[in-house]
C-alpha cells in the first residue's frame, strides 16, 4: 500500500456489502457502519473518526452509504 494512502479503505457497494481493507488486507464485507467499527476494533484501531479522510478512504460513497435492508 502507498504510504500516502489512509490505513482503512472502504470499497463501493457490491452485492449489498462494502469490502473493507485495513493496512492493505481484507478485513471483511461490511453490511453497516457497525460492521466497519467492529473490523476496526478487531484490528486494534479504536476511537476512529470514520469521516476523517486521513484515516478512512471511502470509495463509491461516504459513511452514510449502506445497502438498504429488506
Amino acid at each position: 500500500m502507498d504510504k500516502q494512502s489512509p490505513p482503512v479503505v472502504v470499497h463501493p457497494l457490491v452485492e449489498g456489502t462494502r469490502l473493507v481493507k485495513i493496512h492493505g488486507r481484507s478485513a471483511g464485507k461490511a453490511h453497516s457502519l457497525e460492521d466497519l467499527e467492529r473490523f476496526l476494533r478487531e484490528a486494534g484501531l479504536r476511537d476512529i473518526d470514520v469521516d476523517n479522510s486521513t484515516v478512512v478512504e471511502w470509495r463509491g460513497g461516504g459513511s452514510s452509504m449502506w445497502p438498504q435492508r429488506p
